[in-house]
């Protein structure tokens, strides 16, 4: 029911039930708007609201403050970018003994294959930072013999891989090799992302080390080069993640510049969009909607003609996950599974708009209305479309500022060592240990401990900054998200307040307020920030609440427990849907501050009877609106998208040796794509604000005034013949 037909009925129902004695009843949805002959948009005499809520938010932020700088003084991020030996110094960092040992050597890598080193993230074996790999194979037993033999080169070679302090070659071996002073043996190695990895040579096709298979180390027990191959292989494969990092900027320093042109690319289509849907809103609009449409179906016939392509190519019918993760993405496009998904997810969204576009034709004409005005409103105020690059300033702030803080937080205080034992039944393992002082231990004779060491496992204390770190860490999450969602609310409050100014001026645009939208920052930031700063704490720690529960699900993804599981989904579920709704409450009660310059429940409370009271209207024409944005998005996107694969796979024939030589073409691809979204994304959230806010605004126009020459509508002409009394919306 339309608001004034709302009005009209409840007060025909005021009036028989007053004339018959009885009393009126209380409105469900809080009493319509009143006329005010005073009111011309934004309240301009206001006071400050959640004050106590913006005296803890700078509390916060100053508390803030000092956890980054005691993290800076207490941390070192470098302790995160170098490799650690086991006694917890990182190799190649200025200021140490080890400043010219930049690599990190393994005495017994073959210990590297125990599951103990995903356990505990660390290798049980003794590790040592060195100036270089070895390039030989030397046991231990075969540099003694020489070294009796008054041959001093291969000890002097082989000390350079044992412990500093050691220089005892009359030690028995069995007790060298016991306490682990010197490796059993050492082989051909090359340094791999700072680490001593074997080095393997395909000799007469055969994978060899130093030119042999087979081998024995020092206690004569035999190995082969297969153990080294899975052993290497184990290692590397917790570096993958890094290497696959290193040869992405490697492609991002090759291709930065046509990145950055892709951008400024898409910034211009997206403005030129713009000026487009200022004139033409309409004719633009639907020829995005058909458009989008041809290109679902010709991306269905593509995924057809691929699909019974495939059908007779051996090995496509693999499914993805036996597969996993690759690098090279032509491997998936080679799966007929992948191809199906593709048909499958595009025809479902053809068949969802084509539905749409049947059952909500008319929604889709008012919404195109609504983006109509808005265009009108932003080409009166194009200062709001750049608002976003201050958002996207602070968001940058604060993702750098608690990155850093966690990081830094991560890596301070002094090295911690445990017990790293071959057989994770060992009662000692992950235990605190001394490594002065392990071996005269007898924990590593107990059976079950053989083998045993005290290695370096992390960074920590027992000051009171160390017990609490945790909750540290859980603080500096909290806050970046309260910071975050503030930024967004600033934002939001911001673009709310200018756009009030431009509906409800008499005539537009003599009667808008001089520099709106820097009138519209100063109000919120000086009277509101508390309010802001409320909403934007009950939606973080509804948020932090789903991260925990996101980290118990992993930590009980082992646990055969149907019923805890079970909760769990339940409990994401609910708290998902409670951010959804606390988001969208949230984004309300900001336009209703902006306006009326309430606290922060007294506006989500009016906003939120004012939706109930215009439920209808709001259910349809909210979704159909961002759901035009969003096509708009996803046309900047992929026009600019398909241009950039055209450029990066080396089909456009005019520019064709400017291409550069990438690892992955990918890798600037979707960073093209995923920034031109962002680019679109920015500019059309303004159009959001501006929708959601003219939409509150005339429906309080509506409730306000009757369109008679004593109350005059304050909306345009179109809005009122679209979505007034002529057009009888329901």
């Amino acid at each position: 029911m339309a608001p004034h037909r709302y009005v009209a009925s409840r007060s025909a129902a005021v009036q028989s039930e007053t004339a018959a004695g009885a009393a009126p009843p209380a409105p469900v949805y809080g009493e319509p708007q009143k006329f005010d002959p005073s009111f011309r948009g934004p309240v301009r005499k206001r006071s400050c609201t959640d004050v106590l809520c913006c005296l803890i938010f700078i509390i916060v932020i100053l508390s803030y403050v000092a956890l980054g700088i005691v993290a800076w003084l207490h941390g070192d991020s470098k302790k995160v970018l170098y490799p650690t030996d086991s006694y917890g110094q990182f190799c190649g960092q200025k200021g140490t003994s080890n400043v010219k040992k930049p690599v990190l050597f393994y005495f017994n890598i073959l210990k590297c294959t125990n599951p103990a080193i995903l356990i505990n993230l660390q290798c049980p074996t003794t590790q040592m930072c060195v100036s270089k790999c070895p390039d030989k194979f030397v046991t231990y037993t075969e540099m003694q013999l020489q070294h009796k033999l008054n041959k001093g080169g291969p000890w002097e070679y082989y000390r350079q891989f044992c412990k500093p302090d050691f220089n005892n070659l009359d030690k028995p071996i069995s007790q060298v090799l016991r306490d682990e002073d010197c490796p059993s043996m050492i082989v051909p190695s090359r340094p791999f992302f700072q680490r001593c990895l074997p080095d393997f040579i395909t000799l007469n096709g055969t994978v060899t080390t130093a030119n042999r298979t087979r081998f024995k180390d020092t206690l004569e027990m035999a190995h082969n080069d297969t153990e080294l191959q899975l052993t290497a292989k184990d290692v590397t494969g917790l570096m993958d993640t890094k290497q696959l990092g290193m040869k992405i900027v490697e492609d991002y320093a090759k291709s930065w510049t046509w990145i950055l042109m892709g951008l400024l690319l898409s910034l211009a289509v997206s403005l030129v969009f713009i000026l487009l849907l200022r004139f033409t809103a309409g004719l633009l609009l639907w020829t995005t909607i058909i458009t989008v449409i041809l290109l679902l179906a010709y991306g269905m016939w593509y995924c057809s003609m691929k699909l019974s392509q495939l059908r007779h190519e051996p090995g496509s019918d693999v499914s993805i996950v036996e597969v996993s993760l690759q690098t090279d993405l032509q491997v998936y496009l080679q799966l007929t599974q992948t191809w199906i998904i593709f048909l499958v997810s595009l025809a479902v969204t053809e068949v969802s708009i084509l539905l749409m576009l049947i059952f909500l034709r008319r929604r889709v004409r008012v919404a195109i209305a609504l983006l109509r005005e808005a265009s009108k409103a932003i080409g009166h105020m194009m200062s709001t479309l750049f608002f976003p690059v201050i958002t996207f300033f602070l968001l940058t702030v604060c993702i750098s500022y608690w990155l850093m803080t966690a990081i830094h937080l991560a890596s301070s205080g002094n090295p911690i060592y445990k017990v790293v034992s071959p057989d994770v039944s060992c009662p000692y393992a992950n235990s605190t240990c001394k490594p002065e002082t392990f071996n005269r231990t007898n924990i590593s004779k107990l059976a079950l401990c053989q083998g045993s060491q005290c290695l370096f496992a992390f960074y920590g204390g027992e000051t009171s900054f160390h017990r609490y770190l945790f909750l540290l860490q859980l603080s500096n999450l909290l806050v970046f998200l309260w910071l975050v969602n503030f930024s967004l609310a600033l934002e939001q409050c911001t673009l709310a307040g200018t756009f009030a100014s431009y509906y409800w001026a008499k005539r537009k645009p003599q009667d808008i307020p001089p520099c709106p939208l820097f009138s519209s920052f100063s109000r919120a930031i000086r009277y509101h920030t508390g309010s802001l700063a409320f909403g934007a704490l009950i939606l973080s720690v509804v948020q932090l609440v789903r991260i925990i529960l996101e980290y118990l699900e992993q930590k009980l993804k082992g646990v055969d427990n149907s019923l805890s599981r079970f909760i769990m989904h339940c409990l994401k579920c609910c708290f998902w849907c409670l951010e959804k709704l606390l988001r969208y409450m949230n984004h309300n009660a900001y336009i209703m501050v902006a306006i009326y310059g309430k606290n922060f429940c007294t506006s989500a409370r009016e906003a939120f009877f004012l939706v109930m009271r215009n439920v209808v209207r709001v259910a349809v024409l909210d979704r159909v609106t961002d759901f035009l944005l969003f096509l708009g998005k996803v046309l900047i996107a992929g026009g600019v998208g398909v241009v950039a694969f055209f450029f990066f796979t080396s089909k456009i024939p005019v520019i064709q040796e400017e291409v550069p030589n990438l690892n992955y073409y990918w890798v600037p691809l979707l960073t093209v794509v995923i920034g031109a979204y962002l680019i679109a994304h920015g500019f059309f959230s303004v159009y959001a604000i501006c929708v959601d806010t003219l939409f509150l605004c005339f429906c309080d126009d509506l409730e306000r005034n009757d369109g008679s020459s004593e109350k005059p509508f304050l909306m345009s002409p179109e809005l009122h013949r679209i979505l007034g009394k002529s057009s009888q919306v329901h």
